[in-house]
């Protein structure tokens, strides 16, 4: 049970409402995390701004949502391990691929070193390595790039930390946490 009530665009001011509103045209439906967060408008809108800004960037949405899974299996967001499955489904990665993001893996070198290295950022809480660095330029990732990496990794810890600190409910198929092998 959530440790927040889960709002709605009726129970909320016309400014929360709104942008309850947008990222429900957006999903489809209305996200319990969504919900959760509703209770702080600058919340709201910073977590959706961020999805939208990082959705716009150079990283396609498949890379996203196989650098959030990895994330969120790493701290054990159930919530957020459900919702970036099914998300990164509907932008092609197939189950196979999403269930080896989890542990940072892919068939493709470019994504396993963006996933490598997400994790080590996380691990590290960001004090990575020369070579981490150099190891993602060598996989074709420029500064841009990296950059937005470190974009994702950061949405991402602040939606795993709001799902795990608010025990947000799930909505989506719930997915199996994995240990690294």
């Amino acid at each position: 049970m959530s440790r927040v009530a889960l709002l709605t665009a009726d129970s909320v001011d016309a400014p929360r409402a709104a942008l309850l509103g947008e990222i429900q045209a957006g999903f489809g439906a209305l996200p319990n995390m969504f919900r959760a967060v509703a209770h702080s408008e600058s919340a709201l809108r910073q977590m959706w701004s961020s999805f939208g800004a990082l959705g716009q960037g150079r990283l396609d949405a498949r890379l996203g949502e196989q650098i959030a899974v990895a994330i969120a299996n790493r701290n054990g967001c159930g919530y957020c391990l459900a919702a970036h499955t099914a998300l990164g489904r509907k932008a092609g990665a197939s189950a196979a691929d999403m269930r080896a993001a989890q542990t940072g893996d892919s068939e493709d070198a470019r994504t396993a070193a963006a996933l490598r290295f997400a994790l080590a950022v996380v691990e590290k809480r960001g004090s990575v390595d020369d070579s981490e660095v150099e190891a993602l330029r060598a996989a074709g990732f420029d500064d841009g790039e990296l950059v937005e990496i470190v974009g994702h990794i950061a949405l991402n810890l602040f939606t795993n930390y709001v799902n795990l600190v608010l025990d947000v409910p799930l909505d989506f198929p719930a997915v199996e946490l994995r240990k690294a092998a």
